[in-house]
């Protein structure tokens, strides 16, 4: 089928998606900037997301093509309109994304225009990526929400966002009534995750200005309803996606993540001192994969190292929350989108997240809580 016909119908299907903020369809209101179309029928399409472009736009053009005659795949490029990457159409080289953007703003004092109906706001962050954050975080989200918390779990791990996929929420899109992002839910706690809204193929070729938007969006224009904890699942590292954090809302604390090693623990430092360093106090430290144990002859074996979490919080006068080891069947679980604390609430690995839950609660809240043996 000649490419020309496959780009004209990609086109005319596009022009019935309304980017709101221009009241124009996306062709007309240069959201989608470049249309190519490869000989086996993908489609490549380069969109244009602005600081007041709802992010919901690139799952609306992705439907609008889904049986459009000849099309045998879509690919979105989505890029800040600011800037010469997203002005010309090339894909940006190696490390151009970062190149020529504008300087963060000052961090504000956080706790300015807080809002109540959010609760308590915990982060959770890691300073290096594989260390099983967004597991945790899923694990503390389930078992704070057993006791009968409103708990929510925004994932704003913008480039991994894996916590659809730990809570069984694959293939799920929340609705939207009344301009309102409708958040999904799974083992008692309401959810949102751009890996809910966007395709898992779609390229998040972001700056600060986008993550931020979606990081305001995700606060704010998602129907929470009142909860008492909201959990937020950071990316690894201290960049945007932190400090867009803190200057929309007051965070009541943050958790590090980290395991055993030496290298772990130093990035993990790192993430720590730049919390501390905007005012947001660090609740403790979490060792994950603190070790492994048989579960025939019950032999604790150290597979990295030992004791990097605890060096740690002693360096910064932190609490140890607690030491999770690996678990046999704990990856399955996750995969399978059930919470170590709902699958095997008997496991070690369980006992040490809900341990760590209380322990949370109980330095957030002030309350004692005994957290129940959850029934799946």
């Amino acid at each position: 089928m000649p490419h020309d016909s496959v780009k004209s119908r990609v086109a005319a299907a596009l022009t019935g998606v309304v980017n709101p903020r221009a009241g124009k369809d996306v062709i007309s209101a240069g959201t989608v900037a470049d249309i190519s179309v490869q000989p086996d029928g993908k489609v490549r399409l380069v969109v244009l997301l602005g600081r007041e472009d709802p992010a919901a736009l690139p799952r609306e053009i992705r439907a609008a093509l889904r049986d459009v005659d000849g099309v045998t795949g879509v690919k979105l490029d989505i890029r800040d309109p600011a800037g010469a990457a997203a002005a010309s159409h090339a894909p940006p080289e190696p490390g151009e994304a970062s190149r020529g953007a504008a300087a963060p703003e000052p961090v504000p004092v956080p706790g300015a225009g807080q809002p109540l109906h959010l609760g308590h706001i915990i982060a959770i962050s890691s300073g290096k990526g594989g260390v099983g954050k967004s597991t945790v975080a899923a694990n503390l989200a389930a078992a704070i929400a057993a006791t009968g918390s409103r708990v929510g779990l925004m994932d704003a791990d913008i480039y991994g966002p894996n916590i659809p996929q730990m809570l069984g929420l694959v293939g799920q899109q929340p609705p939207v009534r009344d301009s309102m992002i409708i958040p999904l839910e799974a083992h008692g706690v309401r959810v949102i995750s751009l890996g809910s809204i966007m395709d898992r193929e779609t390229a998040a070729i972001w700056r600060g200005p986008i993550i931020q938007k979606i990081i305001q969006q995700f606060l704010g224009d998602v129907e929470w309803g009142r909860l008492d904890y909201l959990i937020v699942d950071l990316p690894p590292g201290t960049g945007d996606a932190q400090l867009a954090l803190v200057q929309s809302v007051h965070l009541d604390g943050a958790v590090i993540v980290t395991t055993p090693q030496e290298v772990s623990v130093g990035d993990a430092l790192r993430g720590a001192k730049m919390f501390e360093k905007v005012g947001v106090p660090v609740l403790g430290i979490v060792e994950n994969m603190s070790y492994f144990l048989c579960p025939h002859c019950g032999e604790r074996t150290a597979v990295f190292a030992s004791g990097g979490g605890r060096r740690l919080a002693s360096e910064l006068g932190l609490p140890l929350l607690g030491e999770v080891p690996l678990q046999a069947g704990l990856p399955d679980l996750s995969e399978s989108g059930v919470p170590i604390v709902v699958g095997d609430p008997g496991s070690a690995a369980a006992r040490a997240m809900l341990d760590i839950a209380a322990a949370l609660v109980q330095r957030v809240s002030g309350q004692s809580v005994r957290l129940p043996v959850i029934v799946g």
